[in-house]
């Protein structure tokens, strides 16, 4: 049995080119980038060019290109280092109730230590408006952190409008933008940020790196002391071939952004169509507004199954898909991010999410709206 996956929001495949790009520099580029031989100085310059590649495409500066072992490292570390450089004054965090796990845990460790955190909740649509920002802020607020785009149900932030807000007070922008880097065009001076984490496996690369950018007006202060790599922003000996196949594969999937971004929107709208003919039970997370929401993300609810029992339905046929985020997973708790909407407790239980990417057909869709067909004569028979 062919496996079908549908679960590109937790993580990729690595690609071709990524995986080249991995193996010629774990064979060629094995100095340490910090040693001052030739083989050090090699791997120094393969550092030199992704700083300079990723800081191109995200519209920064090479200098403000600090790489991590991944997204979660990415956000805990730019929270923890802005706030440890920021005065006594400003010693006030702002992010939502439907961020990533890892920066609930960096603000949670800050709040531990005597800053004071406040944790916004979004509107009925999950946006978070300019007012709702304004109604956190104080004159201590030295920090603000919102996502880009939510991992499980896809709705995007509008954070060139929060941004004018901060701007104004001069207030520091932090954006976990994992889901939508490689997904749309990110743009650090477009969305007015000042501080922005990304991951390399949501861009067809391996696991274990990830980047932050730190503009070169963030007072950002090492949490580590004695630290040397990536300009003491974090420990270890840098891994420069994943970094280097991060790269690669970042430079990949900006050739075809638009393309795949449409072949996205098709197979959402394939999805919602089939739904229809078919007469299934599902129901969309957002039923109309899909404007702000990323197309490659579906959130719905199978009325009348668990998500959990539909997730373990779906892999017996092999069909992958989620509940959730993967990050938080083994948890049976309704999802912050879905209760946001409004969604009651049981409803919230339901909910099921499928992702798409390269390689994505309508015959993914059709396989598992099939065992969505399978499960509901099996009740109807019970």
């Amino acid at each position: 049995m062919d496996l079908i996956y549908l679960d590109y929001a937790a993580s990729t495949p690595v690609s071709e080119e990524s995986l080249h790009v991995f193996q010629q520099l774990s064979k060629e580029c094995y100095g340490n980038a910090s040693s001052l031989h030739d083989a050090g100085g090699r791997a120094n310059e393969i550092l030199a060019y992704s700083r300079q590649s990723l800081a191109a495409i995200l519209g920064g500066e090479p200098d403000g290109i600090y790489f991590t072992s991944g997204g979660t490292e990415s956000n805990i570390l730019a929270i923890q280092s802005i706030i440890n450089g920021l005065p006594p004054h400003k010693q006030h965090v702002i992010t939502t109730s439907v961020e990533h796990p890892s920066v609930h845990h960096a603000v949670n460790a800050l709040q531990r230590l005597g800053v004071k955190v406040t944790v916004i909740d979004p509107n009925q649509e999950g946006i978070i408006t300019k007012e709702i920002l304004k109604q956190a802020l104080l004159p201590e607020t030295g920090l603000v952190s919102i996502q880009h785009a939510n991992s499980e149900t896809g709705i995007i932030q509008p954070l060139a409008e929060l941004a004018t807000v901060l701007k104004e007070r001069d207030i520091l922008f932090h954006t976990d933008a994992v889901q939508t880097f490689g997904k749309m065009h990110v743009s650090i001076k477009e969305l007015g940020v000042d501080a922005l984490s990304i991951s390399s496996h949501k861009v067809y690369a391996p696991k274990g790196a990830g980047a932050v950018y730190m503009g070169a007006h963030v007072p950002w202060k090492p949490i580590y002391q004695h630290t040397v790599q990536e300009n003491g922003l974090r420990p270890g000996t840098v891994n420069v071939p994943c970094i280097g196949a991060f790269v690669a594969a970042s430079e990949q999937i900006m050739l075809k952004i638009d393309q795949q971004q449409q072949l996205d929107i098709q197979l959402r709208d394939y999805f919602l169509q089939q739904l229809k003919k078919r007469q299934l039970p599902v129901r969309m997370l957002q039923e109309s507004d899909q404007r702000h929401t990323l197309p490659h993300i579906i959130g719905c609810f199978f009325e009348g199954f668990e998500g959990q029992y539909v997730m373990l339905a779906c892999n017996r046929q092999g069909i992958c898909i989620s509940t959730g985020s993967a990050c938080a997973s083994g948890y049976h708790h309704p999802s912050p991010a879905v209760k946001a909407l409004h969604v009651s407790d049981r409803d919230a239980l339901q909910f099921i999410r499928l992702s798409f990417g390269r390689g994505s057909s309508k015959d993914d869709i059709d396989q598992l709206l099939h065992t969505f067909e399978r499960l509901q004569k099996e009740k109807k028979g019970a």
